[in-house]
């Protein structure tokens, strides 16, 4: 089983998972972060420190939010690792509780 970001990261960008990551899993586009499922050890440490709740096991993922299992798995394939915190983006806190945000994505 891996872990899946899902909608709740779009426009928000939060890093806190990628501090805790110890394989580097997490892949970063213009304004949402990805799991690669083939880097991924299931380690757990990420779902607690996304302050959005966009972290699932794949297993438990909401099945509103089940696109983004493969989403994840296509996007991990082509954007770059990030590695260290970042700021999250300007505008994270507005869009924190936003549904519907899929059309928002930036590839």
């Amino acid at each position: 089983m891996t872990y899946v970001v899902t909608e709740n990261c779009i426009k928000c960008k939060y890093t806190d998972c990628v501090d805790v990551c110890p394989v580097d899993c997490f892949r970063e586009g213009p304004n949402f972060l990805v799991i690669d499922p083939d880097e991924c050890i299931d380690c757990t440490l990420c779902v607690a420190e996304c302050p959005v709740e966009a972290i699932y096991a794949e297993d438990d993922v909401p099945d509103d939010q089940a696109d983004f299992i493969p989403l994840n798995a296509e996007l991990s394939k082509t954007w770059r690792p990030i590695i260290e915190k970042k700021d999250a983006l300007p505008d994270a806190d507005d869009w924190a509780s936003v549904k519907g945000k899929l059309d928002q994505l930036q590839r």
